[in-house]
């Protein structure tokens, strides 16, 4: 659903302004910290925790990429560091989907206060 063409999206923000970049990575966290509160609930379908973890890692795996580059302005020092976040949230959203860990409250927790740090 969100394959290609949001990647593709995500791509072309970075050729944005920074605010409307830093707008539509918001807009991202926000539609993955949606997904991640449905999918939190008890009643939720194994379909529904896939479809946020998938986002989660499809969004991560984007902004870790751009975190590589050395084109991007970020102080490396940040950028390491939201790289380590973005590893941490692939990994533990792969431990969700196995079984290995249950619920969704550290990753919601984490992205929230990335997504408030890109007002």
């Amino acid at each position: 659903m969100y394959g290609a063409s949001y990647a593709e999206a995500y791509r072309e923000t970075m050729g944005d302004s920074p605010a409307i970049g830093r707008e539509r990575e918001r807009e991202a966290f926000d539609r993955a910290i949606e997904l991640m509160k449905r999918a939190d609930a008890a009643e939720a379908s194994a379909e529904l925790r896939w479809e946020a973890t998938s986002f989660l890692q499809r969004l991560w795996s984007m902004l870790i990429d751009d975190l590589a580059n050395p084109a991007n302005s970020l102080p490396p020092q940040l950028r390491a560091d939201l790289i380590s976040i973005g590893l941490w949230n692939m990994s533990r959203s792969d431990q969700i989907l196995r079984g290995d860990a249950s619920g969704f409250e550290p990753l919601i927790y984490v992205n929230t206060l990335i997504r408030d740090g890109l007002r």
